[in-house]
């Protein structure tokens, strides 16, 4: 019998080798469809490549924001998680650093890492590292976290603050209750006494503070608008909780999240009764589903425009302009939902 450590790793690579060879394939034919008309024209098999090649490249997107969920691995179980601990699989830290000097090569200026839990792998040090490289070395304009904030602490801000611009806390409820019954917990911990310790923490160390909401069937019904008011986040995203096959739908997802789900109209109830909120963002399941570049932790793009996630081939493979574009980006609606924002700390002029 395999150890479970061994059988995991077997899996993800079996996982990879699956995915990779879909996208040869899915490769392959656009190249044989588009030979086949090229014939038509009397054009020969080369020279048709390289036309496709090119047109690929000149209609490629830029990746000006990317979503990078280096890990998988995660301390909490949401309920409605969407990018669940599938494999245990992180890059070697060099090669990862490879993979972002790639992207702000081909046009990013801001990265936002996520998981999984980011700050769950190596204690948080192989996420300071990364995001020291993307403000030090790659001078990013914007670098930022998706945390639930249970592993934060304070000596981390100590070493890397500096180097980080916005730090997002995920809280669904200012209800300790709702949050066990979400899963936005880990044991007796108080995932609120988290929340306002790491706010007080970004003001003494620089770091801009924002909170992500992910509304659903548990807290639909609350009015959490004297809490953000108070926490006073930079920007207060709000989430439509949103279904992904093989994620947390179907029958190969570790999350089953159709009890959590809810309509547009109860979604826009929620928002109206906090209208009076100013750095509120709204994100519904339109607006969400097509607009984020996600790279998972092969540094693949997932593209999620059929509901599921189908991953590109990884971008330390082929390059970004050609992975991106299998990554079903909608470049107009992420302009459309507002995601060309001032992001740099620096400009922010907060007050500290």
């Amino acid at each position: 019998m395999l150890l479970p450590s061994l059988a995991e790793s077997l899996k993800a690579l079996l996982l990879l080798c699956i995915s990779t060879i879909h996208s040869i394939v899915a490769g392959v034919f656009s190249k044989v469809c588009f030979w086949n008309g090229g014939a038509k024209r009397g054009i020969n098999s080369s020279t048709a490549s390289r036309e496709l090649d090119q047109k690929r490249e000149q209609s490629a997107p830029v990746p000006t924001s990317v979503n990078y969920h280096f890990t998988r691995k995660c301390n909490y179980k949401c309920g409605f998680c969407f990018h669940t601990a599938k494999t245990s699989f992180v890059l070697p830290l060099e090669e990862a650093k490879r993979g972002l000097k790639l992207l702000k090569e081909d046009g990013m200026e801001k990265i936002n890492f996520s998981g999984g839990e980011p700050f769950l792998h190596e204690r948080g040090e192989f996420l300071g590292k990364m995001v020291q490289y993307c403000k030090l070395d790659l001078q990013l304009p914007s670098v930022s976290i998706v945390s639930n904030g249970s592993m934060i602490k304070e000596k981390w801000f100590q070493k890397y603050g500096d180097y980080l611009d916005i730090l997002a806390i995920s809280c669904d409820s200012f209800n300790e209750e709702t949050n066990q019954l979400i899963g936005r917990t880990q044991g007796r911990k108080s995932h609120l006494d988290n929340l306002y310790k790491i706010r007080s923490w970004c003001q003494q160390y620089k770091v801009a503070f924002k909170i992500n909401s992910v509304i659903n069937t548990f807290n639909i019904d609350e009015d959490m608008a004297d809490q953000i008011q108070q926490l006073d986040p930079v920007r207060w995203k709000v989430f439509q909780c949103l279904l992904i096959d093989g994620e947390n739908a179907g029958e190969t997802a570790l999350r089953e999240a159709e009890k959590f789900v809810i309509s547009d109209q109860q979604f826009q109830e929620f928002l109206d009764r906090h209208s009076g909120v100013s750095c509120l963002v709204p994100e519904s399941n339109e607006k969400m589903r097509n607009s984020y570049l996600i790279l998972d932790e092969y540094m693949r793009f997932l593209d999620c425009r059929e509901g599921s996630k189908r991953p590109s081939r990884s971008i330390l493979d082929v390059g970004v302009k050609e992975a991106i574009c299998f990554s079903g980006f909608d470049e107009k609606m992420f302009f459309q939902r507002g995601e060309k924002y001032v992001w740099s700390k620096v400009d922010m002029k907060l007050e500290w």
